[in-house]
């Protein structure tokens, strides 16, 4: 039987994708082709979404690679410059009209593409009208520290150590995620979040977590 991603793959991969990992280098890691990749990731994202982050990627690699050219270019010029200057003998004779700052090539570029690292207030974010989540059961919720979300490491330790709900926006990849001993429910009156905010803080719940977006309640 040929080979199939596990449900752990197929969220390490859907995560290395969204921070602009490169499509070979995730085949390689995993030791699929190119196009099992491809197809996973558009079963999870939808061919939309996955055409966005693909050109999101494609722009940042388009900066990175001009940018280095352009600083290049002009520290070859600036060398030329210089050994062109004559009875150069010290650094301090070298007129400073020779150096020049390279200004990064900003224009029609996507910077902002790591996420905010700053939480949205509950009362402030817009929820989409649905969204869904995954419970055991007994319709507990899944709680998890924000640690076990690799997306979103590089916060403070006091920040990774509080505990979260998730929620999805979209059902299918709610439906991934969802293991045998669990379901998916929805939600839809999403007000009932900022309803619950204080009966989940009392549980010592205090931030959600959906898709790139984390909410302090």
């Amino acid at each position: 039987m040929p080979k199939r991603l596990s449900e752990l793959q197929k969220r390490e991969i859907l995560e290395l994708f969204k921070k602009g990992s490169d499509i070979n280098d995730i085949a390689k890691k995993y030791r699929f082709s190119n196009s099992t990749i491809v197809r996973q990731l558009k079963i999870l994202l939808g061919n939309d979404l996955y055409k966005k982050y693909k050109e999101r990627k494609i722009l940042k690699d388009n900066f990175d690679s001009n940018f280095q050219n352009k600083s290049y270019s002009s520290d070859v010029n600036a060398v030329n410059d210089v050994n062109d200057v004559n009875d150069v003998n010290d650094v301090n004779d070298v007129n400073d009209d020779l150096f020049f700052e390279v200004i990064p090539l900003t224009e029609g570029v996507e910077l902002n593409i790591q996420k905010e690292v700053s939480t949205i207030s509950v009362n402030d974010f817009e929820f989409p009208n649905i969204v869904y989540m995954i419970v055991d059961k007994k319709i507990e919720l899944e709680t998890k520290l924000l640690q076990d979300y690799p997306n979103w490491q590089f916060l403070p330790t006091e920040e990774l150590n509080r505990k979260t709900i998730e929620i999805y926006f979209d059902l299918k990849i709610a439906k991934l995620f969802c293991k045998k001993e669990q379901k998916v429910i929805k939600v839809p009156n999403t007000n009932v979040f900022k309803i619950a905010a204080p009966f989940l803080l009392s549980k010592g719940i205090s931030r959600i977590v959906g898709d790139d977006k984390l909410i302090a309640l």
